[in-house]
């Protein structure tokens, strides 16, 4: 699908003009049918503090989660992965290609069927196993979701109803900015595998890319106030005006602590990795202006523009693209703006096939 010319049958972007793009996730209703396979990328890995974060957080009370020592003494000898983790994580996984759902209005069964230990990684695989009417805003759609390691061993299997919208239905894919899907085979949302389930997608490879393509990232960024005053805090920036609400309130009339403008910076970069996933590294920032400070809250958009393709002379499998971004606030009003070099991979190159991408 990706690989050819042949328009996709799913895609990743809308069209607004002949050269600028909204990212769009997810299938309407209609789209899905009995016996598709679609394979979530990427998978995550779970670290030691993760779990034990779970653990505490929700008041679990069982000891085998996160005190070692116990967990040694137990069948397992180590500690054992939180299955409500492993459980969030494969629904997680799985949000881009059930993006326009209403929400999940049941789970007829969920298996945990192999033990997850401290730093196991985790794929999502689901197969859709059932389509209903339900009326005239969504359908039912019934799917099961298997979460895998690394090497494809079954950890648990979900098995769940969703109310998806009908096309034109949903709330923000239904709006007229969206109504059209860009055609091209660069925009695939998914390749087909050899068997024939559909592999999702994150960005485009070097050549996809054309001068004066302008990329509008989506969904939007909201930092709260949490997020915020806990970035600041690991980031060693103790300025009380990133964390003392109350400083930064009656001394600055900011509404809540500002984030960071470091943190700033890696949230609207991190916004454009969905079109630009595909990135080998930074190289550099370049003319980076902050108009104002970012408040939590706020919901961040962010744009990025193609302003020149450089064929790399020392890597033949990748390219460097230099394009510039601007990211508005809640009010539409400008926030940041930069530009950057990046090593992007080419066509055909990268780490995708030996991972399974």
């Amino acid at each position: 699908m990706a690989d050819s010319d042949a328009a996709p049958a799913f895609s990743a972007y809308a069209a607004l003009s002949a050269s600028e793009y909204l990212e769009a996730f997810g299938l309407d209703f209609e789209q899905f049918q009995p016996g598709q396979i679609f394979r979530h990328r990427p998978g995550v890995s779970l670290s030691a503090q993760e779990n034990t974060a779970e653990c505490l957080d929700t008041q679990n009370a069982a000891q085998v989660h996160y005190d070692a020592h116990y967990a040694a003494a137990t069948e397992f000898g180590q500690r054992l992965g939180v299955s409500t983790l492993t459980l969030q994580k494969t629904l997680g996984m799985a949000w881009k290609t059930f993006a326009r759902k209403d929400r999940i209005v049941e789970f007829p069964n969920i298996s945990m069927t192999a033990p997850v230990f401290d730093g196991a990684t985790l794929y999502a695989e689901s197969r859709i196993r059932a389509v209903e009417d339900a009326d005239d805003h969504c359908g039912l759609v019934t799917v099961e979701t298997r979460a895998l390691s690394e090497k494809g061993a079954p950890l648990a299997i979900l098995t769940y109803r969703l109310r998806v919208f009908r096309a034109g239905r949903h709330p923000l894919y239904g709006r007229p900015e969206f109504a059209q899907p860009a055609k091209e085979a660069r925009f695939a949302a998914y390749r087909q595998d050899e068997g024939g389930a559909l592999v999702e997608q994150t960005g485009l490879y070097f050549d996809d890319f054309a001068v004066g393509d302008c990329f509008h990232h989506r969904p939007a960024k909201s930092v709260g106030p949490a997020e915020a005053l806990e970035h600041a805090r690991r980031s060693l920036d103790w300025n009380p005006r990133f964390n003392d609400p109350g400083y930064s309130r009656d001394c600055f009339t900011d509404p809540s602590a500002p984030l960071t403008e470091a943190y700033t910076i890696s949230a609207v970069t991190a916004a454009t990795t969905r079109t630009l996933g595909r990135v080998v590294a930074n190289l550099e920032w370049r003319d980076l202006m902050l108009h104002r400070l970012a408040h939590s809250g706020e919901s961040i958009s962010c744009r990025t523009t193609v302003r020149e393709k450089i064929d790399s002379a020392s890597r033949p499998d990748q390219g460097i693209l230099r394009v510039a971004s601007a990211a508005t606030g809640a009010d539409g009003d400008p926030l940041m703006s930069y530009e950057r070099v990046l090593l992007v991979y080419r066509r055909g190159h990268g780490p995708y096939k030996a991972a399974g991408y």
